[in-house]
């Protein structure tokens, strides 16, 4: 049988979700953020180059322990929506939607009937290489395996009352960096608008029966909590690494008198 999701278990009965993203290829940094506790993996497709070998291995390593993986997918041909969940994602994420007849073209890509019409192979790890009856396949992928669409522009603002309350998809995940740029304010993250946009995003997924999404840090978790998103990812390899290292580098320059600025501090 297909995994469950343990985001859509935790979600559905009210609890939080967490979630870390991990740029680097290596699937070890994959497994030390399941191991370490987190409820999900996000792994990127959309501005990381990597083969789907490489996927494969994420997906063996979260569901060893017992950890979901989402997979932001870029936006391109169908095969690049459905090949993340033939190899067993428990989820995928579409970025920039900017419509409601976007979403709907993309609902109807990433689903099986009655919600869509994904292409159906079956013969992949998702259906256990033919192994699981072919119409219990169809079910529990609709049913546990979640969909997440990116709303990260201005564009779509107008139609998302409309996008939210389409049937297909689990979770509107509001994106701020792509939407500072996109409102003309790169950066900006106290900006009245996209302040305005985030805390809206959150009321209009959970007034439509759809799950809210962002990304945050431990310092304001608890204020995206209390505005309604219940799936936060709170870091990032890269930045974890990144700051130790900056940091480790400082500590080495103290203790050694070393007067000089290295490239970390420029």
């Amino acid at each position: 049988m297909m995994r469950r999701s343990k985001i859509l278990q935790k979600l559905r009965t009210g609890e939080t979700a967490s979630c870390f993203k991990v740029n680097l290829k290596d699937t070890q940094s994959v497994e030390i953020a399941a191991i370490s506790g987190f409820d999900c993996v996000w792994v990127d497709l959309e501005h990381i180059g990597q083969d789907w070998s490489v996927i494969a291995s994420h997906v063996w390593a979260t569901k060893a322990h017992d950890t979901d993986l989402m997979v932001r997918v870029p936006r391109g041909a169908y095969s690049d929506y459905i090949k993340p969940l033939e190899l067993d994602a428990t989820g995928i994420m579409v970025p920039h939607i900017m419509s409601a007849a976007d979403a709907k073209k993309v609902i109807h890509t990433v689903r099986f009937h009655p919600q869509g019409k994904r292409p159906i192979d079956g013969g992949n790890a998702d259906g256990a290489y033919t192994a699981m009856d072919f119409n219990t396949y169809l079910e529990t992928a609709n049913r546990e395996r979640f969909v997440v669409l990116q709303i990260e522009d201005p564009e779509p603002l107008d139609e998302l009352e409309e996008i939210a309350q389409l049937e297909g998809f689990d979770m509107l995940f509001f994106g701020p960096g792509d939407f500072s740029q996109g409102i003309g304010a790169p950066g900006q993250w106290d900006h009245p608008l996209l302040l305005e946009t985030r805390k809206r995003v959150a009321e209009v997924a959970r007034e439509n029966g759809k799950f809210a999404g962002t990304v945050g840090s431990p310092a304001n978790l608890q204020e995206l909590l209390d505005m309604g998103y219940d799936f936060v990812s709170v870091g990032a390899d890269v930045v974890g690494l990144t700051n130790y290292c900056r940091d480790t580098a400082k500590a080495f320059g103290t203790s050694t008198g070393n007067k000089g600025k290295s490239y970390l501090e420029q």
